[in-house]
């Protein structure tokens, strides 16, 4: 296992044994282990996860942060006031152990980066769905090329411009074509969220 391979750092705030046995271990892992003392560096951006035991669970659970919070089960019960993202149970060698720490990191990315936030909306592409509070809609990939390309553009997008970049159709093909498939994609948020304002039409083009 080669650390260099990897961009991913992870802050260890465990009871002493088991901090002395992860660092002994650290050239073995495939993340850069961190161990701290103190919660600054939990504010870090280049922080991808916190390790944590039950000694330190009250105030590792109770920070305000959008890092996944690792538990480290050493025993069968477990006394917390608050369920962590991720509980790792030991005894587990060190291979295991080593992958279940990226695999954690790597799914959080992964997932946070299939996020958009837009309007009151979120935009997962990952699960294929437009939500707002407790409703969901479901939505096909080019519908969501559609949207998020409508959120990142800061003026309206031409009939045109949408075929050629969002249904790879020619410019000369029927403009209707485009219309229907956008009239259809506004009909289910409408139906779903009472909202007919989400994509708007102008002379200009479609915008958010």
């Amino acid at each position: 296992m080669h650390k260099e391979n990897y961009n991913i750092n992870i802050v260890c705030f465990c009871n002493e044994n088991f901090t002395n046995a992860l660092n002994e271990l650290k050239t073995f892992f495939g993340f850069n282990l961190i161990l701290s003392e103190s919660l600054k560096e939990f504010k870090n951006e280049n922080i991808n996860a916190i390790l944590f035991d039950n000694e330190n669970s009250k105030k590792i659970l109770s920070l305000n942060i959008n890092k996944p919070k690792i538990y480290i089960q050493e025993k069968n019960k477990i006394n917390l006031e608050k369920k962590p993202e991720v509980i790792i149970k030991l005894p587990l060698n060190i291979l295991q152990f080593n992958q279940e720490v990226i695999n954690v990191c790597k799914k959080f990315e992964f997932k946070n980066n299939s996020l958009i936030s837009i309007k009151n909306y979120i935009l997962d592409k990952n699960e294929r769905i437009l939500k707002k509070n407790n409703t969901s809609l479901k939505i096909t990939e080019k519908e969501i090329d559609f949207i998020e390309i409508l959120n990142s553009s800061t003026k309206p997008l031409s009939k045109d411009f949408i075929l050629k970049n969002i249904w790879n159709y020619s410019t000369d093909t029927d403009t209707h074509t485009v219309e229907t498939h956008i009239y259809r994609l506004r009909q289910k948020i409408k139906d779903k969220f009472k909202d007919s304002n989400f994509i708007k039409n102008s002379k200009k083009g479609y915008s958010l």
